[in-house]
């Protein structure tokens, strides 16, 4: 066999002059300059014109075997000479008539892939693994090449068949015969001086591993360091996520995952799916076992591998994917995607939509199966990646249902603070009498744990799920209710204890509202407007006071995350519980107005101010005042 990649050296016959059938100059020009964004793309374009062609073949062979005479293994060769400053890509596929070279690289945007794919039946346009059908993707070899030669000769015909094309894209290309050995096309790129960087095997290696590693056909380089006719893939030429689950070991997956993830540590979770009707794809989700560095990063990459008939597209396709998933990795492959015509850029219509809203759903099912199979996995998934999964339930409505069961929580259940509890166990533990389900939002569990809110529900043995991630405030404020049962903050509000309030609490609390009416009302006199109310507390046992917010209120832990975002936070002016059963409280009752009460009142207010949001207002002032009080005490 000769060398494939070899030009032939001599035409035998005159070259024509035609003029491209598109005419404008301009756009040729435009589309060179303007369509990619990226020049390496070229090879890629290139590599899967030649796939399509090997393709067509393949299929036309079917019914005429005669096609395949000669070399009857279809591949993709590349290769370069730098002291010629030449790249070359070859395929022994269909190859092309004199007329269809015309026809095919002469006008601008006409695809003969696409019109041999409108031939094909519906299990045929199936079945094929043709990938180019914009008809451009040839023009973008002139990124890099000053000039251009495709050498073809059409399966079945006579070496005397053959066809030499050639352009230097100034709006004019030569035809001439050629006597060609084999068939198939051989395109030649006379690179441009700022382009020889691809007349380097190791670049054209990478570059044929990040575009090309997938596609049906070996792409075949020379050895490196050998001046002889020694061929190597390129390429896998094998796309894993195509081939049946069943043929697959985990560690085919697990090893995958690592190649596309760059990720040394194996994966929890997987799912490989084909999807079959009006939008055809297969999808490779994976679940990391460790967050990368850049997780929170608003601009860092996320986003799956997309590729379009198992041709690279982009590394980080966000659009698949909510953000509240971006942990996720893995592989989308579709045959037919809403590209700009360069392929480099994803449109967005109804059709992107609907796959990402079934690869979502996908990728949820996922944590549940593992969530359900594999608690101690589940439990090291959340602590990695449980607070950008807690976005979900604000940014993502439609799966809510599907993500509140996935939620877990620390709770005064028991002593860890390590997030075990599920809401379903919350409720299977759930009172006699209880209706709601509490919850407390603190700077850290441990703060939470020993917060006066949760005194009286303490006392009651209610169980509290105890929340300290900075999302929380913003998630329960989209959560109303799981299974019926409505979330209830501590804090806020009244306690609402419902049936968990016997007749002797409710007697109790009228008798100390109706009993400490003055005292009630020289605390408010006192206080201003720094409180809203003063009222007796139902939630307090053993601490003498604490503030609490109505149910719309922006809580501290929210203020904080608007004032470091240079937000303006809204004004919110708290109430005042009061335990009137507390002693400290019973000496406020026995200390006439005047100094000595306004002080204790202000230590008191201080104190609530400090157990709900970590600080006051002005601790000097409530440091001196509190030693004002201990040196009276010691007097």
């Amino acid at each position: 066999m000769t060398d494939p990649t070899t030009a032939p050296s001599a035409d035998t016959g005159a070259p024509e002059k035609h003029g491209f059938q598109a005419e404008v100059r301009e756009l040729l020009q435009l589309m060179i300059h303007s369509l990619y964004s990226h020049r390496e793309i070229f090879l890629r374009e290139l590599i899967s014109n030649a796939s399509d062609a090997n393709d067509k073949l393949r299929f036309l062979a079917l019914a005429q075997p005669d096609l395949m005479a000669g070399e009857s293994d279809l591949k993709v060769w590349v290769d370069y000479d730098a002291a010629k400053g030449t790249l070359s890509i070859r395929d022994n596929g269909i190859g092309m008539t004199r007329e269809e070279a015309i026809a095919h690289l002469g006008t601008i945007a006409k695809s003969g892939t696409g019109e041999f794919f409108k031939r094909l039946t519906g299990d045929q346009q199936k079945d094929s693994q043709l990938i180019g059908q914009f008809g451009v993707g040839f023009y973008s070899a002139f990124i890099v090449a000053e000039e251009v030669e495709v050498f073809t000769r059409k399966a079945g015909e006579p070496a005397a068949a053959g066809v030499r094309w050639a352009s230097k894209a100034d709006g004019e290309f030569t035809v001439s015969p050629a006597e060609l050995s084999e068939r198939g096309t051989h395109v030649v790129l006379h690179l441009k001086d700022d382009a020889k960087e691809f007349a380097d095997g190791w670049r054209l290696r990478s570059l044929v591993r990040r575009y090309s590693d997938h596609i049906a056909f070996p792409v075949l380089m020379r050895k490196e360091g050998e001046a002889t006719l020694d061929w190597e893939p390129a390429n896998q030429a094998q796309a894993l996520w195509v081939r049946p689950r069943s043929e697959l070991t985990d560690d085919d997956y697990k090893g995958f995952y690592r190649h596309v993830s760059h990720d040394f540590a194996d994966p929890l979770a997987w799912s490989h799916n084909k999807v079959e009707g009006k939008r055809e794809y297969t999808s490779l989700l994976y679940i990391p076992a460790r967050a990368p560095f850049d997780l929170y990063q608003r601009d860092a990459a996320r986003g799956l591998k997309l590729y379009v008939r198992r041709v690279f597209i982009m590394d980080d396709a966000e659009q698949f994917l909510p953000n509240y998933l971006r942990f996720v990795r893995g592989v989308l492959d579709s045959s037919d995607l809403p590209l700009n015509v360069s392929r480099e850029l994803l449109q967005k219509d109804a059709d992107v939509e609907a796959m990402r809203a079934a690869l979502a759903k996908r990728a949820l099912d996922l944590l549940a199966r593992l969530a359900k199979d594999s608690p101690e996995k589940y439990a090291s998934f959340w602590k990695e990646f449980g607070p950008v999964l807690k976005e979900g339930t604000g940014e993502d409505p439609s799966n809510r249902d599907k993500l509140l069961p996935l939620l877990r929580f620390a709770s005064t259940q028991d002593g860890s603070d390590e997030p075990k509890v599920a809401l379903a166990d919350y409720l299977a533990r759930m009172k006699d009498g209880q209706d709601r389900i509490y919850y407390l939002i603190a700077d850290s569990v441990t703060a939470a744990r020993s917060s006066p809110y949760l005194e009286t529900l303490r006392a009651k043995g209610v169980e509290v799920l105890l929340l300290a991630d900075r999302v929380d405030e913003w998630m329960m404020g989209h959560l109303r209710e799981f299974e019926g049962k409505r979330f209830k903050d501590a804090a806020r509000g009244d306690l609402e204890l419902g049936g968990l309030a016997d007749e002797a609490d409710k007697a109790a609390a009228e008798a100390a509202i109706k009993d400490h009416e003055p005292l009630l009302k020289r605390l408010q006199d006192t206080l201003g407007e720094r409180v809203s109310e003063v009222r007796c507390s139902l939630r307090l046992a053993d601490s003498p006071a604490c503030l609490v917010l109505e149910e719309g209120d922006v809580g501290a832990q929210m203020r904080r995350l608007l004032a470091a975002a240079g937000q303006s936070v809204p004004e919110a002016k708290p109430m005042l519980e009061v335990n009137v059963g507390h002693p400290l409280l019973r000496r406020l009752a026995a200390t006439p107005d005047g100094e000595g009460f306004n002080e204790l009142a202000l230590v008191v207010f201080d104190q609530a101010q400090l157990a709900e949001s970590g600080s006051v207002a002005n601790p000097g002032e409530f440091v001196r005042r509190l030693n004002r009080l201990l040196g009276q005490l010691m007097q």
